[in-house]
């Protein structure tokens, strides 16, 4: 390991500063362009230790476990918090334009969509049982060390100030030493725990954590590994005034303003389109909003969802039919031939995008396409796909919904 000074000249696409060296790029973790930074090496990678001159566009972070001289060590959760608000929300903007810009697309990219502090519904904690109690927290980057939490900003207050309550449950299921994940997601009638990688209960052992469960306030659910352990509650979520309860584990937008931004922007492309089509459905967060436009056809791959989203469509008044299919995109993407049959499809596929899906649309005649995204790589890959066949992308609009992280969604409308 060396120590030397550099100047960070940008920031990379994973929020790290990059410094220029006779060897290559230097990524720095914790900095921002134009600084002057004291640093130790291990090859490419920089670990900060001092800032000779820093940014004006450099802050106070606002949780006392960032950066690296944070509490009971550097969090892994956030990378940006010592930046300004107006930069990062540029950066964010920027990842976009670039990844676009990357695939030959030049649209005009709208102004991201602000995240704010205490949005986050849904968390995913990393936690240990020790011989000083139980450990919760989040994993320093790039390392199985977790961080003990006290606060975090980014977190909804019902989560935060129910942390006693789920370490009781981590400790009521923890058998051994080894490191667990409990997903946390914040719903309208408490806590729904999601609890993975921990050893199968015995019995008594079962018996032991329901007691506690039910000894806890705040908490509707209770699952191992996918299985149910204790449900109080039932847990709901409100899309768009449709009321749902999610699988354990389900995936749901990480925070509700961010979800209810896309699902305006995607109501307000797919307009008064009759037939839609929602692919890569979940549990229904668009499709049980469009419901109350037109006919929807929601397809998904994973079975406990797609049946949450049908109870729901069938017990809510006032929605148009929607009907149902379980189908692994990925493998099986509807085809051109089965696209004609929809005014307007909306995708919204995980990290790794809809490549099949996209080159099947292209070779469709469906009017409207809204592509919803996690990733601006994957999406500039599918949106180039779409226009070579002659889809026109009306509008770009970046989403923050993972405030003070590289992470940023996307929401593309076309049309033909």
């Amino acid at each position: 390991m060396s120590t030397e000074t550099v100047t960070i000249q940008k920031l990379g696409a994973q929020g790290d500063g990059i410094a220029q060296s006779a060897d290559g790029p230097v990524y720095v973790p914790f900095t921002l362009p134009g600084e002057t930074v004291a640093i130790a090496r291990i090859k490419h990678q920089g670990t900060l230790m001092s800032i000779a001159s820093a940014s004006p566009e450099r802050r106070e972070p606002h949780c006392r476990h960032f950066g690296p001289e944070g509490l009971n060590g550097t969090c892994g959760g956030c990378t940006l918090q010592h930046y300004a608000d107006a930069p990062y929300r540029a950066f964010k903007r920027q990842l976009v334009a670039d990844a676009l810009r990357s695939k030959g697309l030049t649209p005009e990219v709208d102004e991201i969509i602000a995240a704010h502090p205490g949005e986050r519904r849904r968390v995913v904690f990393a936690a240990r049982k020790t011989e000083k109690g139980m450990l919760i927290g989040f994993n320093q980057a790039e390392s199985h060390h977790i961080v003990a939490i006290e606060e975090c900003p980014i977190a909804a207050a019902g989560i935060i100030s129910r942390l006693p309550a789920i370490r009781a449950v981590g400790a009521a299921v923890a058998v051994n030493a080894e490191a667990f994940r409990i997903s946390v997601l914040e719903t309208l009638s408490g806590l729904d725990l999601a609890i993975d990688g921990i050893k199968k209960l015995s019995d008594q052992q079962r018996r032991s954590a329901i007691e506690t469960v039910l000894s806890l306030r705040g908490i509707a659910r209770v699952s191992l590994n996918g299985e149910i352990l204790v449900e109080p509650v039932k847990p709901m979520i409100d899309f768009g005034g449709v009321l749902v309860s999610p699988p354990p584990g389900a995936f749901t937008q990480a925070t509700k303003p961010a979800e209810d931004a896309m699902a305006e922007l995607v109501a307000a492309h797919v307009g008064k389109a009759k037939r839609i089509a929602d692919l890569f459905a979940g549990s229904g967060t668009f499709s049980l909003r469009l419901a109350r436009i037109g006919r929807v056809h929601a397809v998904e791959g994973e079975e406990k969802p797609l049946a949450a989203l049908d109870h729901a469509a069938r017990n809510t008044q006032g929605l148009k039919p929607v009907t149902i299919e379980r189908r692994d995109l990925f493998r099986r993407p509807l085809m051109a031939q089965e696209l004609k049959n929809y005014d307007a499809v909306v995708f919204d596929p995980p990290r790794a995008g809809a490549e099949f899906q996209s080159k099947e649309l292209a070779r469709s005649a469906v009017k409207k396409i809204v592509a919803v995204s996690c990733n601006p790589l994957t999406l500039a890959r599918d949106l180039a796909l779409l226009t070579d066949s002659g889809y026109r992308i009306t509008r770009v609009t970046p989403i923050d919904q993972f405030l003070w992280t590289s992470h940023v969604e996307v929401v593309a409308a076309l049309e033909k």
